[in-house]
């Protein structure tokens, strides 16, 4: 584990969650090894719940639509960080024409990561992968080349080194919610474990 998993002072910042500090940095972490996957390696794969597959290479991704959210961003360590600048593609766009009846995405990182998320939260603008952050490439410790950005849940939720999003009917825990995070993760309920 990196070290990171403690409590700062508290806040009373109305735009801050509950039990959130700010923080002016980026802290970097990870439960293990940073993954260096070469862009003409790289490739995110939707699969839906029928086993049909949706391939981007990089170069297919760099052609899509792009977008330049600016978002704040919640760890479930407690810190938050204002007004973060990203670019990548909207989940909008990846799942267009896609025809399926699953509720659930689970993400899928190089370095064998997974997290489940309701589908709707990556629908309507809420969720891209992005490739950019502050105006350069995404650095490989924040989960470039390109990482899931969902910033509306805890920032676990928003898989490093993604690879891609299987669809699925059920709801199918990944490695920190089988470890005893929260399966939702909303930061304004302070959904940090099972049970929160």
């Amino acid at each position: 584990m990196s070290p990171g998993f403690q409590g700062r002072r508290r806040t009373t910042d109305p735009a801050l969650p509950p039990g959130q500090y700010l923080t002016e940095d980026f802290p970097v972490l990870s439960a293990g090894p940073t993954p260096r996957v070469p862009l003409d390696r790289w490739e995110f794969v939707l699969a839906t719940e029928t086993g049909d597959e949706f391939r981007w290479s990089w170069a297919e991704l760099m052609a899509l639509p792009q977008e330049t959210p600016t978002v704040d961003i919640h760890c479930v360590t407690r810190w938050s960080k204002f007004g973060t600048s990203w670019q990548g593609v909207s989940l909008d766009v990846l799942l267009d024409g896609v025809d399926t009846a699953a509720d659930y995405a689970q993400a899928h990182s190089y370095g064998g990561y997974t997290t489940n998320l309701p589908l709707d939260d990556l629908r309507d603008g809420q969720a891209w992968v992005v490739h950019g952050y502050d105006g350069e490439p995404l650095p490989a410790e924040h989960g470039g080349p390109a990482r899931l950005l969902v910033p509306h849940l805890y920032f676990w939720k928003s898989a490093k080194w993604v690879r891609g999003l299987r669809l699925t009917v059920e709801d199918e825990p990944g490695f920190w919610e089988t470890a005893g995070y929260h399966d939702y993760g909303d930061p304004w309920r302070e959904q940090r474990y099972q049970g929160d």
